[in-house]
């Protein structure tokens, strides 16, 4: 075996050195020094299964030779993780999941590997085979297709791959895992961009995909060097507070599909529930109408949402009124206070405003402008909303409602869920015929505040 040679390298200018030190010379920057390999063994990390290496070799095609049928996915069997990948999981990605510690991550793939019909391994280096046991008992789904090991070292884990001939692998999770190659701990640069790249080759020539769990830092992003988002095909983001039951799975990167899609969990003592209609949690129950809230109808990806604006607004106790959101952008709510101040006459310069979106979730769709003016006016004049009033528009700077992209799915979700009203911009083309719930069209905060308060 030949000797392993590693040098150190300045990620900013590329500027090599003997031996890691905090600033480079030549670019001055800090922390930038991380430690590369340029010299290793020649052995091959895995043996592929397929003897016949020309039909691996890649040939220039002209793009009109280039066969443009879909790409047949594997169904996960999970109706949320399906619609956040865009379909289901493409034979031969890489697809890594971060989250919080506690979130749920390890739970969420176990689960989904024990529904699995598809010959699957788990490889897990954070817990013993009696632990991942323990938790596959709580879930209720069964299956004996699914196959654990407890191990961290590359070589041994393909040796086990060789074996099975697994359909998809799971590594729980990347930061464990060390490669012989490299002289470092687990969860360095080095072998964290090592590990992944031997993974990377592995499921491109067996068209077998592999789905990571990868560790978060305390500022929220993955743990290791970015360019391990950069390898892989596909990030989620496992989110949610460990206090609460509900999770959201978000796509950052997605080379199969949008980013734009949501996906919502219920986190139970038998594991995580799909929640098929997320309304049922974004908006509260109440049994009286209470003023400062109003229903607002978004688009998280193609899924129409209700969600339940709340806002409080009440006479500043100190000299420079209070401006607090969660959920919403401050710096929107500050523009729509100062359109409702210069535009529509509401004198709220001397007040605190609260704004909150209720489910714990962030939302930056423009749409639910219209619901924010109409949540703070209420709670303004202390005059509660009808309870079947719904609104869907954007505020523009002179006080116009804007109208917003496919309206006519949002009155349809509105409708669908028994709302009776639906205030949307006059400027909006609605194509739908024959419905009952009754739209409103306006074109000014004005007519909005007057068919609400009079």
């Amino acid at each position: 075996m030949s000797k392993i040679k590693t040098a150190f390298f300045c990620q900013h200018c590329g500027t090599q050195y003997a031996k890691w030190q905090g600033q480079c010379n030549a670019c001055k920057q800090w922390n930038t020094i991380v430690e590369e390999l340029i010299q290793k063994d020649e052995k091959q990390t895995w043996k592929t299964t397929t003897s016949n290496e020309s039909k691996r070799a890649p040939k220039p095609l002209k793009v009109g030779d280039i066969d443009s049928a879909q790409e047949i996915r594997m169904d996960s069997f999970d109706g949320e993780l399906n619609r956040v990948l865009g379909g289901g999981i493409v034979p031969g990605s890489l697809i890594l999941l971060g989250g919080e510690p506690g979130i749920g991550k390890s739970t969420l793939l176990l689960q989904i590997s024990l529904r699995l019909p598809y010959k699957t391994l788990y490889v897990s280096g954070e817990e013993s085979q009696k632990q991942i046991k323990m938790r596959a008992e709580r879930i209720t789904a069964k299956t004996d297709n699914c196959y654990i090991l407890t191990e961290t070292k590359t070589q041994n884990i393909f040796r086990s791959i060789t074996e099975i001939a697994p359909d998809i692998v799971i590594i729980d999770s990347i930061q464990t895992l060390h490669t012989d190659y490299i002289e470092s701990s687990p969860g360095s640069i080095s072998q964290i961009r090592e590990c992944t790249a031997e993974l990377i080759k592995f499921a491109k020539e067996t068209n077998v995909p592999v789905l990571l769990i990868g560790h978060i830092t305390k500022d929220g992003t993955i743990a290791g060097p970015k360019i391990l988002e950069h390898m892989v095909d596909t990030v989620l983001q496992f989110e949610g507070d460990r206090n609460h039951v509900y999770r959201i799975l978000r796509s950052l990167k997605n080379r199969f599909g949008s980013t734009a899609e949501l996906g919502i969990y219920e986190m139970l003592g038998s594991g995580l529930r799909e929640v098929a209609n997320p309304s049922e949690i974004l908006i509260s129950h109440r049994g009286e109408e209470l003023s400062g809230t109003a229903i607002a109808c978004t688009l998280e990806g193609m899924r129409p949402l209700m969600i339940e604006i709340q806002a409080l607004v009440s006479t500043a106790v100190y000299g420079t009124p209070q401006r607090s959101t969660t959920g919403y952008n401050a710096k929107r709510l500050n523009m729509i206070l100062a359109v409702l101040e210069k535009r529509a006459g509401f004198r709220l310069g001397t007040k605190d405003v609260f704004l909150n979106i209720t489910g714990g979730i962030t939302v930056d769709d423009p749409a639910i402008d219209l619901a924010v003016v109409a949540a703070i006016l209420s709670s303004n004049e202390d005059i509660p909303i009808g309870e079947g009033y719904c609104f869907a528009g954007e505020v523009g700077l002179s006080g116009e409602i804007r109208p917003v992209n496919r309206v006519d799915q949002r009155i349809q979700e509105a409708e669908k869920l028994g709302f009776t009203t639906i205030f949307v911009s006059k400027y909006n083309k609605i194509s739908l015929k024959n419905t009952q719930i009754r739209v409103k069209l306006v074109s000014k905060i004005e007519d909005v505040a007057g068919e609400l308060f009079g």
